[in-house]
């Protein structure tokens, strides 16, 4: 099976809610989504991805056989990094370890590329997420450096690893 991704719908909100009410998901994310996360906030999330500004927000679902197992975005900088873009993914834990990840970020940085002026994008999993930097690493990014103590997760000190894709 493979994945693919497409623009978000309102219907995904339940399925956005189910993948994010895990705490091994939420581990490797960025703070600030709600906990429990319902199928409102998943609506409210998708109606903004909607409304954004199609030239600086790149986002989508990730599905297999139709069903959205995760999501991954790429979302432009601003200031003199205006042609840099910051990538984010996860999917739900049942489809982990499969490649689906690995396929949608190569499918997300090909569309931005082929679709923007955007030059550079980049991602800064946790140091301790060694599958998420495998999947960039699969994907063809290249590992920049370590960002050592740069977040506070779960009241943890953390390092992170900076990953880079340039357009070539």
């Amino acid at each position: 099976m493979s994945c693919v991704i497409r623009k978000w719908r309102i219907s995904d909100r339940e399925r956005l809610a189910e993948m994010l009410n895990n705490p091994k998901v939420l581990d490797n994310l960025r703070d600030g989504l709600p906990y429990p996360y319902t199928p409102a906030d998943g609506e409210e999330y998708i109606a903004s991805m909607l409304a954004a500004d199609e030239t600086r927000t790149f986002a989508f679902a990730i599905t297999v056989d139709g069903v959205v197992i995760g999501s991954v975005g790429v979302f432009r900088q601003e200031n003199i990094h205006f042609r840099t873009a910051e990538l984010g993914y996860y999917i739900g834990e049942p489809y982990w370890g499969k490649g689906y990840t690995t396929s949608a970020v190569e499918q997300v940085c090909r569309y931005v590329f082929d679709h923007s002026d955007i030059l550079r994008i980049f991602a800064e999993p946790f140091a301790r997420n060694t599958a998420s930097c495998r999947v960039l690493e699969k994907a063809g990014f290249q590992f920049e450096g370590t960002l050592r103590g740069n977040a506070v997760k779960n009241g943890k000190v953390l390092d992170m690893k900076l990953y880079a894709l340039v357009r070539a």
